[in-house]
């Protein structure tokens, strides 16, 4: 089989996925998220400062809220600087107090859209909406028409990897896209470290995924796909938490044994755990969320590789899919 053939077969499987997706009133779903989202961001407004707040201002910043509590000739003659603003939400439904400055305001709301909605139930939604793409495509009365021409069920399968990869790409640039302009427009500020959110949420989805097709191609059965991905996802998290947990705190009559099990373990899994560190540091939420504690303090310890933690992931992502392949050029139809 010749390169453009390849390539052919390829774009081909990609473009089958997205016609799946419309089929299936997927694409169409996920669309619907990414509008109640815009709209949320398009009720929501800032009011008040618009200085960065330094980490050396800390010690001398108090919200309004607080600061009314305080005796105020105190307050002046201490030097502490009295921040009064306020976030409003559902077009001024609900207030919330500004503890910090806009940008801060802005970036916190972005951290909780992108980290929470996007990376964390934007992903696992994804995972099972997705779920059945692979089985159906698998199923013999599908597969066996494909299977007739002349291209390699690896490029068969790397195809519809691909393109279900691509498609959910494509709603994440959407979603980034449209909360971003949407807060932009209503509060002024524009923050570029957002768009980070999309390779990251990309990334997390093509790593889980990959786990889905080999469930696909071993059972062709769309439940073992959404339940068995969603499992290991919850598995890999708590390797990872759990992972970071014993080398900050480690328990007293640890063998060596269970150490370097554990090392091994940690390396060898995706590790969703520090996906998410990774956006938080990018987006540089310190200033308005506290960060995982055992993340933070492996960070100081110089013992957190978020470059080596990337590249591990996506090794164990390519022998997922070798075996995805060739458990899919050894299945009989």
């Amino acid at each position: 089989m010749t390169l453009p053939e390849l390539i052919r077969a390829v774009r081909w499987m990609v473009r089958d996925t997205f016609r799946q997706s419309l089929a299936t009133k997927l694409f169409w779903v996920m669309l619907t998220v990414t509008a109640v989202c815009t709209l949320v961001c398009l009720s929501l407004d800032v009011h008040g400062d618009v200085t960065p707040v330094t980490e050396l201002d800390l010690p001398l910043v108090l919200p309004k809220a607080e600061a009314d509590k305080l005796n105020p000739e105190k307050l002046k003659a201490d030097g502490v600087r009295v921040i009064s603003g306020e976030v409003t939400l559902g077009f001024g439904t609900v207030t919330v107090p500004l503890g910090r400055n806009r940008e801060d305001a802005v970036r916190f709301v972005q951290v909780l859209l992108a980290g929470g909605v996007g990376d964390t139930a934007g992903v696992l939604l994804a995972l099972l909406w997705t779920a059945g793409f692979l089985p159906i495509f698998l199923e013999p009365q599908s597969a066996t028409v494909l299977l007739a021409k002349p291209t390699p069920r690896w490029a068969i399968l790397l195809g519809k990897y691909l393109g279900v990869v691509l498609f959910v790409g494509l709603q994440a640039i959407l979603f980034v896209g449209a909360t971003w302009l949407a807060l932009g427009v209503k509060t002024g500020i524009w923050t570029g470290a957002y768009w980070l959110a999309i390779p990251l949420m990309v990334l997390n989805f093509g790593i889980f995924y990959a786990v889905s097709a080999f469930l696909a191609v071993w059972t062709r059965s769309t439940v073992a796909c959404a339940f068995g991905v969603l499992l290991f996802w919850l598995f890999c998290w708590m390797m990872n938490y759990t992972h970071h947990r014993l080398v900050i705190y480690p328990p007293a009559g640890m063998t060596e044994l269970a150490h370097t099990s554990l090392e091994m373990g940690y390396w060898l899994f995706p590790k969703p755990l520090d996906m998410g560190a990774i956006f938080y540091d990018a987006m540089q939420a310190d200033a308005f969320q506290v960060k995982a504690e055992e993340v933070r303090k492996l960070q100081e310890a110089g013992q957190f590789q978020p470059e080596l933690s990337v590249l591990a992931s996506v090794l164990f992502t390519l022998g997922v899919l070798g075996g995805a392949a060739y458990e899919f050029r050894e299945t009989d139809y």
